[in-house]
């Protein structure tokens, strides 16, 4: 009970909630002096009322305007951390006026509560000690004006009654601390649309490591594919073939070296925080570099025929680049699963959007659903295509697989 009650005045969070309620007195000392200034002149005959109300009017402006500032909010989140120990976290560079109005709030119920302590302070010290030494019998000449005295009060009672109203502010202090201690996280804490600006972040954050996961994917899967089907070519004829080897071998170069090249683009914007290093739009390919895969895909061996027909420079950058990777990812799947198949592409570009079309006969034995779930990269292809609010279909028909993409232009998004 004891410990309960003596609690409050024990350890240095007394002295750090003190300190902190001591800041906002101080801070709230100019505008009482203001506000005293104010009323002597408007109350003062002779007065010119409207220079006077001018002037008042600036200088209401100028002391409201600090408590909205985010630096100001910031500076404040800085002081209850270290002098009432709330943990808050960071505040927003530019947080949204709902988290500006919270700010506002914190900072009147500081200077409110620093002025009230700071008050019963300078009321109380000096009160306390003329009582104690009344009480010890030292007074004797004392000026006492001004000072709030019990002049009916002497000896051991005065003592007590001086010690009583030392621990009495001391009482006052700790309870203010405490009560901007459990204001401060509803005040300074995230504000709903700051949490929901935070989340909206956290989310765009996500969908950026997701596209880059895709990107890393599609690019390294279709390397590592190249160089597989490249390496076991020129393992085949390496004796017979020695030109054929030599180019199979030079496809692998360059298709280890385009994936060297997107991963340490991924690696570099992962460092960054999520946005490109140069803080520009990520290098990505287009369907511009559509002929350079077909070829590349064609060196593997594949039998692949491609038609390619509208205008595929004027399809809209973004939409260009998730298309290439769609239709890297469908040569990838087809060169995994198709084996010596032929494979048949069609990407055409109209006014509506563009048509992507991979399609192999199904290997013997190989049953209609094999592949009607895919692995990641079918997964990946079908996140492209919702995100870009197109339709992908992936089905077996008639002992072919076809695997059809529709993308909408930016009309349709």
């Amino acid at each position: 009970m004891l410990r309960t009650v003596v609690a409050p005045l024990a350890g240095r969070r007394l002295v750090r909630r003190g300190v902190h309620l001591l800041l906002g007195g101080v801070i709230v000392l100019p505008y009482v002096l203001l506000i005293v200034a104010f009323v002597q002149l408007f109350t003062e005959p002779g007065t010119p009322y409207v220079p006077a109300g001018v002037l008042a009017a600036v200088t209401f402006v100028i002391g409201t305007v600090p408590p909205f500032l985010p630096a100001m909010r910031a500076l404040e989140i800085t002081a209850t951390r270290g002098l009432l120990d709330v943990d808050l976290p960071d505040p927003a560079a530019d947080p949204p006026w709902e988290s500006r109005l919270f700010g506002a709030g914190w900072y009147v119920l500081h200077l409110l509560s620093g002025g009230a302590a700071m008050t019963a302070v300078l009321v109380s010290a000096p009160t306390a000690v003329m009582l104690v030494v009344r009480g010890l019998g030292f007074d004797d000449g004392a000026d006492t004006t001004g000072l709030v005295v019990v002049d009916d009060v002497g000896g051991a009672w005065a003592v007590l009654l001086g010690l009583g109203l030392v621990v009495a502010t001391a009482y006052l202090v700790a309870g203010l601390g405490a009560l901007l201690a459990w204001f401060a996280p509803l005040l300074l804490g995230p504000s709903p649309a700051e949490l929901r600006l935070a989340m909206e972040a956290q989310a765009h954050e996500f969908a950026q490591r997701n596209r880059l996961a895709r990107d890393l994917h599609d690019s390294v899967g279709h390397a590592l594919t190249v160089t597989t089907l490249q390496a076991a070519a020129a393992r085949r004829v390496l004796d017979t073939d020695p030109e054929f080897a030599r180019r199979a071998l030079v496809a692998v170069e360059e298709a280890g070296r385009a994936a060297m090249e997107d991963l340490d683009h991924v690696l570099g914007v992962l460092r960054a925080g999520g946005t490109a290093p140069d803080g520009g739009a990520s290098p990505q390919r287009t369907l511009a570099d559509l002929p350079r895969l077909i070829d590349d895909t064609r060196a593997t061996g594949m039998d692949l025929e491609a038609t390619v027909d509208g205008d595929l420079a004027a399809v809209p950058p973004a939409l260009s680049r998730e298309a290439y990777r769609i239709v890297q990812e469908g040569l990838t799947n087809a060169a995994r699963h198709a084996a010596e198949l032929p494979v048949r592409l069609r990407v055409a570009a109209t006014a509506d959007g563009l048509d992507i079309e991979v399609s192999n006969p199904l290997p013997d034995g190989a049953p209609p659903s094999s592949r009607a779930n895919g692995g990641r990269g079918l997964r990946g292809m079908r996140e492209r295509v919702r995100l870009l609010r197109g339709e992908l279909s992936a089905q077996a028909a008639d002992g072919v697989w076809r695997v059809r993409v529709q993308l909408p232009g930016r009309e349709a998004r």
